[in-house]
């Protein structure tokens, strides 16, 4: 019965600014690690960052490190992705979801509808 609901992206030129967010319907969220995911078109769904229930740490894919950031409102129930600095090659559908470090990408049964960010000019 866990929902997550992406939005926020869209068509951004080379160099723009997007901020994604994701709604969670999961009672544990507040208690859980959350993480953004993105799939490029033909390509396999990877991690992009993750951030610790209470925003202690927050961890990044050397692809998007120093260009993106990812935040949390416990209170809200929600997640963000504020992304700077877009190039071509982030181009892809994002996701959200509850991040486990003994997770493999594909060890997850259930995904939102994602949303798509889309960099071109």
């Amino acid at each position: 019965q866990v929902q997550l609901v992406e939005s926020g992206g869209g068509l951004v030129q080379p160099g723009g600014s997007l901020r994604l967010s994701c709604a969670a319907s999961a009672r544990t969220f507040s208690t859980t690690s959350m993480a953004w995911f993105r799939q490029p078109p033909g390509k396999e769904r990877e991690l992009i960052a993750a951030i610790t229930w209470n925003s202690n740490r927050a961890n990044y894919a050397d692809s998007v490190k120093g260009r993106f950031t990812i935040s949390r409102d416990n209170e809200k129930y929600m997640l963000y992705l504020q992304m700077t600095s877009l190039k071509p090659e982030d181009t892809a559908v994002y996701y959200c979801n509850f991040y486990y470090t003994s997770y493999q990408v594909d060890d997850y049964d259930s995904w939102g509808q994602g949303t798509q960010v889309t960099v071109s000019s």
